[in-house]
């Protein structure tokens, strides 16, 4: 069965709406969106396992430009 979490992301200024259109590109990324608030940004991903997900935080999100931090929140229903 497939995981899925909400990724929230801190951006460099001014880079939030291009952050979320970079990681909207990223296999498994169902939604993305630049928001306002706590964070900048809003990622829903979907995976096959725990572990293809984090790799995916760590490898792919965490590497766009312009992302300082993420936190990650596994749905749980």
């Amino acid at each position: 069965m497939p995981v899925q979490a909400f990724i929230f992301l801190e951006c460099t200024v001014g880079k939030a709406k291009e952050v979320a259109k970079r990681v909207a590109k990223i296999g498994g990324v169902r939604l993305s969106h630049a928001v306002t608030g706590a964070y900048d940004a809003i990622v829903l991903i979907e995976a096959p396992d725990v572990n293809t997900l984090g790799t995916m935080v760590v490898s792919k999100i965490q590497a766009v430009p312009g992302v300082l931090r993420t936190s990650t929140n596994v749905v749980v229903e």
